[in-house]
């Protein structure tokens, strides 16, 4: 095939460090739309953006151009700095070390879109911990539970 043809679409997640609740209202869209740039500029396109006071959420198509560790810590490093030049309540801003991502069936990209909408709600019942745990059972993944949560 003289061509490469890739479609990986991928659902990420990181939160703020110790799950601090620094992504405030006033800041929160701005900071999505902040994070769905950067994966433009990589030619990793978003989908949607969202997530709460204390982590993040992003449904891409991941470029067949960029690893996908280079494309979280781009997100991480371009953000964090980005957010700390905002005004002063962000100065002591930082993501966690590590990441969770999951792969993605292009015929369930609505249902993903849905529940990162929907955000706020689904978190008035589950904290970001289990939520996480909750995908990595989903996806059979081993992990130490000393080492996923910083």
């Amino acid at each position: 095939m003289p061509q490469s043809l890739v479609l990986n679409y991928l659902h990420i997640t990181f939160s703020t460090k110790n799950r601090q609740a620094t992504i405030n209202k006033n800041i929160q869209d701005e900071l999505f739309r902040y994070l769905g740039g950067i994966c433009n500029e990589h030619e990793s396109k978003p989908v949607i953006v969202g997530g709460t006071n204390d982590h993040v959420h992003l449904l891409i198509n991941l470029s067949r151009k960029i690893a996908l560790m280079n494309l979280v810590e781009k997100l991480k490093s371009h953000s964090s700095k980005w957010i700390k030049t905002k005004n002063d309540g962000f100065g002591n801003f930082y993501w966690q070390r590590g990441y969770g991502c999951f792969s993605v069936n292009p015929k369930q990209l609505d249902v993903i879109k849905e529940y990162i909408q929907n955000q706020e709600e689904h978190h008035l019942k589950l904290t970001f911990e289990e939520e996480n745990k909750r995908f990595l059972r989903e996806y059979n993944l081993d992990y130490d539970e000393r080492y996923v949560f910083d």
